[in-house]
């Protein structure tokens, strides 16, 4: 049976406010994230349109991944290998779809709404009876959950940071029954890794990883609110193009000195009786070698 948890994520600001911030949060996000041949990388970012949901914004990116999977889930993958994210943006209405092309058994998929409330609407996504019956609802704290102490930063901490732009901040305790203005993320996760043996823990350990770039994204794009509050949707959208264009030079530089260096390695066992030959340049036609900090995107 697929793991199914609905995440519901309270912000203090307004669903049309939410969209600048998460287009901001995204995009500097996967700047900082990328180093050492670990991130993200765009492979494209057009306008789309759907008869049923409008006009939006389709996104594929190559997520490389991470040597700090764990050691059980790193025994079963090979080291050279990236996630592939396809998201569709109807914005207030999201779909995204994770895929890997050498698991097939595995994928994640994410629907998304946002609501001008607290998270009182009790089947925003419009899910089946059966479907309801599966679902686990978690609501999520941006002030009040704890995340992993490597990657608390005391400025980033809704309990202390007060927007100067809008006066919003601290949260207090109890602050998502009085905050006004309010809205709501629901986001119905789908985890699906067929493989039997494996099946209940890998899910269960990619649902608690989605959880904490979740609960990590919102909580920066709070804190950055003074950043990006004044932007329009055209400032926010060009933002995004110059550090999608620095994440991938950052990205790919990287990626073909580590390739450039492996192909080296190779080379020199192969042949152990002669002297250490240069490092080989990557071939233009290879596959792309990292290992990544994230898989998973919080949009």
């Amino acid at each position: 049976m697929v793991l199914t948890y609905e995440y519901r994520i309270c912000m203090p600001m307004e669903v049309k406010e939410y969209q600048i911030g998460q287009l901001y949060m995204i995009a500097r996000h996967s700047f900082e994230q990328s180093s050492n041949g670990e991130g993200v990388e765009v492979v494209a970012n057009e306008e789309v349109h759907d008869e049923v949901n409008g006009p939006g914004q389709f996104t594929e990116k190559r997520i490389h991944l991470s040597s700090h999977l764990p050691y059980w889930l790193q025994s079963l993958i090979p080291k050279i290998f990236y996630v592939t994210e396809k998201a569709w943006n109807y914005y207030p209405y999201t779909i995204t779809e994770y895929t890997c092309s050498f698991i097939p058994k595995f994928s994640i998929s994410i629907q998304t709404r946002y609501e001008d409330n607290n998270g009182t609407t009790e089947n925003c996504l419009g899910l089946t009876p059966e479907e309801l019956e599966q679902r686990k609802v978690d609501f999520l704290d941006i002030a009040y959950d704890e995340i992993k102490p490597h990657h608390y930063k005391e400025s980033e901490d809704p309990k202390f940071f007060k927007s100067e732009k809008t006066g919003r901040g601290p949260l207090v305790e109890g602050w998502r029954d009085t905050q006004k203005p309010i809205m709501c993320c629901y986001k119905l996760v789908n985890v699906k890794f067929e493989v039997w043996g494996l099946q209940t823990r890998v899910e269960e350990y990619v649902q608690g990883a989605i959880r904490e770039v979740l609960l990590l994204g919102h909580r920066q794009a709070f804190a950055w609110m003074d950043e990006w509050y004044n932007m329009t949707i055209e400032d926010v959208r060009e933002y995004e193009r110059e550090m999608q264009a620095k994440t991938n030079i950052k990205l790919k530089t990287t990626i073909e000195n580590a390739a450039g260096k492996s192909d080296a390695e190779e080379a020199t066992k192969s042949q152990p009786d002669t002297p250490k030959s240069p490092k080989t340049p990557k071939s233009s036609g290879s596959t792309p070698s990292a290992e990544t900090r994230s898989w998973f995107t919080w949009s």
